[in-house]
């Protein structure tokens, strides 16, 4: 269970970087009304805004949500042992030995 959640994680994480990459800055509008080469881009001129900004909310939240679950798996940890039958020796107080 834990792997599954950990590889959606990264594979959230990887998406939210090139997602973002994608983006648009909002000052390249500015660019485009004197004529630069950022007029001609990859979406169009306003049609990506939407498109993946709804995209970027949707990993945003799945990051959010597997970072929360896997903060919540390692502090809730079961306290059982893979060795049920060995005894771990309480810590003893040291010993000085005078001589």
């Amino acid at each position: 269970m834990t792997t599954l959640i950990i590889i959606a994680h990264v594979i959230a994480c990887i998406l939210l970087i090139l997602i973002v990459l994608l983006q648009t800055g909002k000052g390249a509008d500015m660019g485009a009304s004197f004529g630069g080469a950022s007029s001609q881009a990859l979406f169009g001129g306003a049609g990506p805004a939407t498109f993946l900004s709804k995209i970027t909310t949707g990993v945003a939240v799945i990051f959010m949500l597997t970072s929360l679950t896997l903060a919540y798996m390692s502090s809730h940890k079961p306290e059982t042992s893979i060795m049920p039958d060995i005894k771990i020796p309480i810590e003893q107080p040291a010993t000085t030995d005078s001589k």
